[in-house]
């Protein structure tokens, strides 16, 4: 295993009380990650900032409520944002079982009492437009990503989706997906300005179904 990044002094202030939980699941990241094929080998020396902060940061967007994480993968944003927002219930939805065996394993040994894990693909989700809010960090381009998070929303719901520095381009390329799924208020949002390293962009919109 690499060298696990040194703590951010940072990280204190954005998990404030949860941080031991925080702690336990970064190193169990570092441990395991690479290994069960959850992040790369080049990730172990920045997992704080480039990943941990980086989810930790949009937490604090959510209202209460049951939010979508879709490919949740090693539980980014999805896990973090359970462990800052233990008034949030998060679904983890991710097709591949290796996957949500971890998100399962983790839940369990954090006693994270506001995690659902379910095994699938958003274009799979049976519950129909129920969240109040749906995220995701790097599953796809924007115009493929909407379709598939979208109708997982209720009426007056929010996409929370976070996005690298062409966030803007990638609005202006699903124009179409955007008026197909009534999306309104769609913007971007940099978060974590001032407190972590690196800030992390969103992509927020609202679901209008009427």
């Amino acid at each position: 295993m690499s060298d696990l990044e040194r703590e951010p002094a940072s990280a204190a202030l954005v998990f404030g009380e949860r941080l031991d939980l925080a702690r336990q699941f970064t190193r169990n990241l570092a441990e395991q990650g690479e290994i069960r094929g959850l992040i790369g080998p080049l990730e172990v020396p920045r997992l704080w900032t480039r990943h941990i902060l980086n989810s930790a940061v949009v937490a604090p967007l959510f209202s209460p409520g049951r939010v979508g994480d879709i490919g949740s993968g090693a539980g980014l944003p999805g896990l973090v944002g359970a462990i800052v927002r233990p008034d949030v219930t998060w679904v983890l939805i991710e097709p591949m079982e290796r996957r949500t065996a971890w998100l399962q394993e983790q839940t369990d040994e954090l006693g994270l009492t506001n995690v659902e894990v379910v095994r699938g693909r958003g274009e799979e989700w049976s519950e129909g437009p129920v969240l109040d809010a749906v995220t995701a960090r790097a599953v796809s381009a924007l115009r493929t990503l909407l379709p598939l998070t979208a109708p997982l929303v209720r009426d007056g719901g929010e996409l929370i989706l976070m996005k690298g520095i062409s966030a803007e381009a990638e609005i202006e390329k699903a124009a179409k997906q955007i008026r197909a799924q009534r999306l309104t208020d769609v913007r971007v949002e940099v978060v974590g300005s001032g407190v972590v390293e690196e800030p992390t962009r969103v992509v927020r919109a609202t679901v209008r179904r009427s």
